[in-house]
């Protein structure tokens, strides 16, 4: 296969499901992976833990987890990489949460591996680094707040939600990825990718209420109160992923600058629009 083949890992999460129209549109083939049943030929539905991709590529646009990298890059051709870690490496490194703490080890460690290896093997590599993602109903962020503001009709805050959030679309980095392809200056960089609005968390909500044809109804309540509620829903699949180390951010500022990401090809997200 030529270098307009891509393989695309994790094609059925919230960037891949934005990733695939964007290059087929740019003249690629595409084999697509994902652990869920494929919805084309070119679709496959494959574990990528096995560390073996199932076609011969020279791109590859890895949207699964990134420590699946280090070993599929070890047994492939590849030659161009781009892929995604996270600014959690960043803002859960000092986490109350032990596993939020291993996540953030975990992406650091991938990263250090992928960089290291690229070299090793003359892959060229670009790493991107998102801030909170949303954009297809799938995320555990937004989308959580959405389910949240359905079910119970109000959402909580700790003290007055004054931390700064930045959400990216999962578009803009579909985008992203095709654009830092395209640009030779991207080869071998980290970039981190926030959205193109700085809103604080409790606005960020109050948007949300909006997109529901909703008036916001917004709860100041205490740390304590928010652990029993926690404590109280983690039942539920869809709240499953609550901590009280997320609920402790709220008043936190997540905030990450993407003036390289904009200076080396362009890179301009969307203002937040839930």
């Amino acid at each position: 296969m030529d270098f307009k083949h891509a393989i695309v890992t994790g094609a059925s999460s919230q960037i891949g499901r934005f990733l695939l129209p964007h290059i087929q549109a740019a003249g690629f083939e595409i084999t697509a992976i994902s652990r869920q049943e494929p919805i084309n030929k070119a679709w496959l539905q494959i574990d990528i833990t096995k560390n073996i991709l199932p076609v011969k590529s020279k791109i590859l646009f890895h949207i699964a987890p990134l420590p699946l990298l280090p070993q599929l890059l070890a047994n492939s051709n590849i030659k161009r990489v781009i892929t995604f870690s996270s600014t959690s490496r960043f803002s859960k490194t000092s986490s109350s949460d032990v596993k939020e703490q291993q996540i953030a080890a975990q992406l650091t460690e991938a990263e250090t591996q992928v960089i290291e290896l690229c070299e090793q093997q003359q892959i060229a590599w670009t790493i991107f680094r998102p801030t909170l993602i949303y954009g297809c109903g799938i995320d555990k962020n937004v989308s959580f707040i959405a389910e949240f503001i359905r079910r119970f009709g109000f959402f909580p805050v700790i003290g007055k939600g004054i931390g700064l959030r930045q959400p990216v679309h999962a578009d803009d980095l579909a985008i992203a990825c095709l654009q830092a392809y395209n640009s030779s200056i991207t080869i071998n960089k980290t970039y981190n990718l926030s959205g193109g609005q700085t809103l604080t968390y409790r606005d960020m909500v109050e948007e949300i209420f909006y997109s529901l044809g909703k008036k916001p109804r917004i709860i100041s309540i205490p740390l304590f109160v928010f652990k029993i509620l926690i404590h109280s829903i983690t039942w539920l699949p869809k709240f499953s992923h609550l901590s009280t180390a997320m609920v402790t951010r709220i008043n936190q500022n997540l905030c990450f600058d993407h003036t390289a990401a904009y200076n080396d090809f362009g890179y301009q997200p969307r203002t937040f629009n839930p």
